[in-house]
């Protein structure tokens, strides 16, 4: 595996082939770990930094699971190249910025991620199609139980896995779900579950996790608290709570087409044409007429396209993605014809396969 391939297929997370798809994009869950015998990234020269990332790659390439492991040095990437990764969801920004030695191993399906020195010293990250939680937490545990036996993880009887950041003391989980709600953001009922959230101490964010908007109406919700209860707790907690937004969202969808199925289908097929016949088009636009799109194909409004190739062009019509795809740096206008240019072709691909 290597990057420029990368370009020519999807992770199994974006082929929309898991449990309640329609609406849950992905299941992620996160495992912060450190190393007992050094110090926290914070307080570790480069020469720390090195010794963590060469003790650790021989632990992750090791690790029982299906097909092997591809290792980047992120140090040594370009910064498109890191783009790319972060684009692509299996590496963090804040990976992808940082300095000094720091990598990370993906998985063939790019299901698995594991970052080497980024916030801590090793962030776990499973990732699968769909609202498939329970299938996420079966592969980490695993993960992490291979990687203990090999490793010593700072931990505290007392407190449980200690972290570089406070917030993730304890079992060091995140758990996420990225939902696609775009019948809540267009009747503005996303506000009451926003306020939900906010009650339950549950995070809500953008596509690309903390920091970022919330573009085409995706929203990841995720837990805060990682203290106390214990991981299967904090699973089923937010399980249940994804499955209550998943059925909010699902009525309000029917409802619109019952009272507003003309005009909904007229805001479908206004989006279908501006993508495939757009000379140039920036990438906030792409997300919002890409989300109408989505929609329309799970309501049967849109012929001849597939949800996996929407999932794919959020992604692929990102800054990074459009310029691997075409080999050669673009400045922002030229992104936008490219951009354009990319989704006519794909949306028109589609389109005859399915004729």
């Amino acid at each position: 595996m290597d990057l420029t391939t990368l370009t020519q297929t999807s992770g199994e997370w974006l082929r929309g082939t898991g449990p309640e798809s329609d609406i849950v994009v992905s299941s992620r869950i996160r495992l912060a770990r450190n190393l007992a015998q050094f110090p926290f990234l914070g307080r570790a020269d480069d020469g720390v930094r090195t010794e963590i990332e060469e003790l650790l790659q021989g632990p992750i390439s090791s690790l029982p699971m299906k097909g092997e492991l591809t290792y980047f040095d992120v140090n040594s990437l370009e910064a498109l190249d890191r783009q790319f990764l972060v684009e692509r969801q299996l590496i963090s920004r804040e990976h992808a910025e940082t300095h000094g030695s720091r990598g990370v191993g993906i998985g063939p399906e790019e299901n698995v991620s594991l970052m080497i020195n980024e916030e801590d010293h090793l962030r776990l990250q499973v990732l699968r199609s769909g609202f498939a939680l329970d299938d996420c937490w079966e592969e980490m545990n695993l993960i992490d139980d291979a990687l203990e036996q090999q490793v010593a993880f700072a931990f505290s009887e007392q407190l449980g896995y200690l972290t570089a950041c406070p917030t993730n003391v304890g079992t060091g989980i995140r758990v996420s779900v990225m939902l696609h709600l775009p019948a809540l953001a267009l009747t503005k009922e996303i506000q009451k579950v926003f306020q939900a959230m906010q009650k339950m101490r549950l995070a809500v964010r953008g596509l690309y996790g903390e920091g970022s908007q919330a573009m085409g109406d995706f929203y990841q919700f995720s837990n805060q608290v990682t203290l106390g209860p214990s991981e299967q707790e904090l699973i089923d907690k937010l399980k249940e709570v994804i499955d209550g937004i998943i059925k909010y969202e699902r009525r309000v969808r029917d409802e619109l087409v019952v009272k507003n199925r003309q005009r909904l289908h007229d805001q479908v097929a206004r989006a279908h044409g501006i993508l495939s016949s757009a000379q140039t088009i920036t990438s906030e636009e792409t997300m919002h007429l890409l989300s109408s799109v989505r929609m329309g194909i799970n309501l049967g409004l849109v012929d001849g396209l597939e949800i996996p190739t929407i999932n794919e062009l959020f992604i692929q019509t990102q800054p990074a993605h459009l310029q691997k795809l075409r080999n050669e740096k673009l400045e922002s206008a030229e992104r936008n014809v490219a951009r354009a240019a990319y989704i006519r072709k794909r949306m028109g691909d589609s389109s005859h396969e399915n004729n």
